[in-house]
């Protein structure tokens, strides 16, 4: 199955109570590879060490490239990313720790331990933890292997490894991530950011 059109395919949307577009059908594909069971043995929760922390669980390549899932967790009163949205990506999240914050295009939603959001591709978004608790979410994404983007900006794009946060190699390395992901920033993201961060007292 066309991973772009795994989240339709698959009835998801219906059973989150999201109708599809109009005009937007299944659409047949011919991938038709057997998934290979994997085992995931359980491990501790994932500690945000004070600020912001993922761990991959599900790599696209289990899956043929259908869907993948991170944990996140996110220290109290800590800021996400700039508001940005996606081109091909979906994202569903499952929150198992804390309150969730979530920006969707203007509006501010709360997503409460137990709870869950669906995120379609295209929509101004971001996510934040207003709370004075820890927040710990899983990711789960169904149309490319966005994974592989988070491995990158929180492993591979440090400062350790050379890549100092306002460098010019920063910047234009996380261009290009961006760019080969489908990520952008809407005109006065970062302006945004900057006052979600003052109204709830968060750290950048």
């Amino acid at each position: 199955m066309d991973r772009r059109n795994f989240v339709q395919n698959s009835g998801m949307l219906a059973a989150f109570g999201f109708a599809l577009p109009p005009g937007l059908m299944p659409v047949e594909t011919s991938e038709n590879r057997p998934l290979e069971p994997v085992l995931l043995p359980a491990q501790k929760p994932l500690d945000s060490n004070g600020g912001m922390a993922v761990k991959v669980w599900v790599r696209s390549s289990m899956t043929n490239g259908l869907y993948s899932s991170v944990e996140c967790a996110v220290a109290p009163k800590l800021m996400g990313p700039p508001p940005h949205f996606h081109l091909e990506l979906d994202e569903l999240m499952y929150v198992a720790e804390g309150t969730a914050s979530i920006l969707m295009g203007k509006d501010v939603v709360e997503i409460q331990a137990g709870g869950w959001h669906l995120r379609p591709r295209n929509i101004v978004h971001t996510f934040f933890n207003a709370s004075d608790k820890p927040l710990r979410f899983y990711d789960m994404y169904f149309n490319q292997p966005f994974e592989e983007y988070l491995e990158q900006v929180f492993f591979e794009l440090t400062e350790s490894k050379g890549y100092k946060d306002g460098s010019d190699k920063k910047n234009q390395a996380m261009g290009a991530l961006n760019e080969k992901f489908g990520l952008k920033f809407p005109d006065g993201a970062f302006g945004l950011k900057d006052e979600l961060v003052k109204k709830y007292g968060l750290k950048p």
